[in-house]
C-alpha cells in the first residue's frame, strides 16, 4: 500500500462529491485492498441522528426539515466521532462534504497535524455552477431538497463555504469540472491525483 492519503471533498450541494468520493473509495480499495479506506460522510451520520428519538435528534430534524443548516459543531462532531473511533495509521481517509466552514477547515488542519497527515491531505473541489446545482437538487428528491431550502443552501455556500474553498487554494486545492459525465469527472480526478 502506498502512503495513506486524506481527501477532503468540497463543492456545492448536488455537485456529485459523494459519487466521486465513493468511486475513489472503490478505486483505492481495488489498488490497496478492502479496508484500506475510511469513508466519512458527515451528512449521512447527521441524517441518521435525526431519525433517533432524543432531544438533539428532534432539534436536528426540525432544522433539516426547515431547510436551515446545522451549526458547525454538529458537522465537526459527526466527522470527528467517526475519525476517532475508526482511523488507523495505514488507511486512506475520505471526507465527503467536510469541512464546510472556515473554522471547521482550521480544526481539520489540527486533526491532520495530530494524525501526521498534514503533507498527505488533498483538498478537492468538484466545481459546478449554482444553476447546475439547483437543477440537480430539484430532481434528486431528498427530504430537505425543497426549492426554498435549496436556495438557502446555495446562498449559504456562496457566503460561508466559498471562503473555505479560497482557504484551500493556498493549500493545493484540486479543482475538477463537475459539469461533465460522472465517468469523465472521475477520469479527471484520477489523472490529477495520480491514481
Amino acid at each position: 500500500m502506498k502512503k495513506p492519503l486524506t481527501f477532503l471533498f468540497l463543492g456545492r450541494s448536488g455537485c456529485g462529491k459523494g459519487t466521486q468520493a465513493e468511486l475513489l473509495q472503490q478505486a483505492l480499495e481495488e489498488r490497496d485492498g478492502i479496508g484500506s479506506v475510511l469513508y466519512i460522510y458527515t451528512g449521512k451520520k447527521i441524517r441518521h441522528l435525526s431519525e433517533k428519538d432524543f432531544y438533539t435528534s428532534k432539534i436536528t430534524k426540525e432544522i433539516m426539515k426547515s431547510g436551515k443548516l446545522l451549526p458547525a459543531f454538529m458537522a465537526i462532531w459527526a466527522w470527528s466521532d467517526e475519525l476517532i473511533k475508526k482511523i488507523t495509521p495505514d488507511v486512506h481517509v475520505i471526507f465527503d462534504g467536510s469541512p464546510r466552514l472556515l473554522n471547521e477547515a482550521k480544526i481539520m488542519d489540527e486533526v491532520c497535524n495530530f494524525y501526521k497527515r498534514k503533507e498527505t491531505t488533498v483538498p478537492i473541489l468538484i466545481d459546478i455552477s449554482r444553476e447546475e446545482a439547483e437543477r440537480r437538487l430539484l430532481t434528486r428528491g431528498r427530504l430537505d431538497d425543497k426549492k426554498e431550502a435549496i436556495e438557502e443552501r446555495l446562498d449559504f455556500y456562496n457566503e460561508h463555504v466559498q471562503p473555505t474553498v479560497d482557504y484551500y487554494k493556498n493549500k493545493g486545492l484540486i479543482t475538477i469540472n463537475g459539469e461533465q459525465s460522472i465517468e469523465k469527472v472521475f477520469e479527471d480526478l484520477k489523472k490529477t491525483i495520480g491514481l
